[in-house]
């Protein structure tokens, strides 16, 4: 199971374009499964399992004729075709829903007929773009324990683009995207462990005067985000009296906690996740992106 996680606008959708062939590579190269990219699209789309961002289930049809009529287009048929059926329905818990229409199901069991569909012909490499996007929670954990059940049952690799930290989170290695760069990569245990220590966030009237300070009365590296002063420090319980002690006019609020991908994030790229400036680069970004393409 492999995140790439970064906010909307990060890249992550062109990045997923190209592994799945929907647009060619401009510049560089990509080896999939020890094809290359741009000279043997078809041998890498022939392992690919993929799903998009926006549903592609026809709602008019039942599960089931949803199923194979996709795996038709795989060149599958007969007893073949419908054994794997089977046990894609089974497997992702909608064998008692297969003559029912889609237009019918949740979002959750529509989201899993596109699962069962990517899966059916089992393929070494299963892509996903944004997979949980306008799922409520329970249908986004709902969806993470199939896609784990079924990596671990078939073998095959799951990559999948994300905003969602939360959802990143259960990966076993994170890809860390940051205006269309790859800022870190690593397991959740290592990327957390490279913060350094507990996070302490200080917010401050006046955040450039106050790390200023803290650099020369402590000798602490302290970065400004959003306006307010950030260390990481070890047994950074300890260091909040002091803190206090030090500085009680200037501090107006001061919280510790141990480092999450939130903290990842901001010690690789010197943004929060969701920040203004993130925003506006974002959108900035997008615009540039799709340009670009026509």
């Amino acid at each position: 199971m492999f995140a790439i996680l970064g906010p909307n606008g990060s890249g992550k959708t062109t990045l997923f374009r190209v592994l799945s062939t929907l647009i060619p590579i401009q510049q560089g190269d990509v080896q999939v499964l020890g094809n290359d990219l741009r000279t043997q699209p078809d041998a890498v789309r022939a392992q690919l399992g993929v799903v998009f961002q926006s549903p592609s289930v026809d709602k008019k049809l039942t599960v089931l004729e949803n199923i194979i009529h996709h795996g038709r287009l795989y060149g599958l048929a007969g007893r073949e075709l419908h054994s794997r059926a089977d046990e894609m329905l089974t497997r992702l818990g909608l064998a008692d829903r297969k003559r029912e229409l889609v237009e019918k199901l949740t979002g959750g069991l529509r989201r899993r007929v596109e699962l069962a569909k990517g899966m059916l012909h089992r393929p070494r490499l299963f892509l996903l773009d944004e997979p949980s996007t306008a799922l409520d929670p329970g249908a986004q954990n709902d969806d993470w324990h199939y896609l784990k059940q079924g990596s671990q049952e078939t073998g095959v690799t799951v990559v999948l683009t994300t905003h969602l930290l939360e959802e990143a989170q259960g990966a076993d290695r994170i890809a860390i995207m940051h205006q269309g760069k790859l800022a870190a990569l690593d397991t959740p245990a290592a990327l957390q462990s490279a913060v350094g220590g507990d996070a302490i966030t200080i917010r401050t009237t006046a955040a450039d005067a106050l790390a200023a300070e803290l650099a020369q009365r402590f000798n602490l590296h302290a970065k400004i985000v959003d306006n307010s002063v950030r260390l990481e420090l070890p047994n950074g319980h300890e260091w909040i009296p002091k803190l206090v002690e030090a500085f009680p006019d200037r501090i107006d609020s001061i919280t510790l906690g141990k480092p999450t991908l939130e903290d990842v994030f901001i010690h690789f790229t010197g943004h929060r996740f969701w920040s203004e400036t993130n925003s506006d680069l974002n959108h900035e970004g997008t615009k540039n992106t799709k340009n670009k393409k026509h």
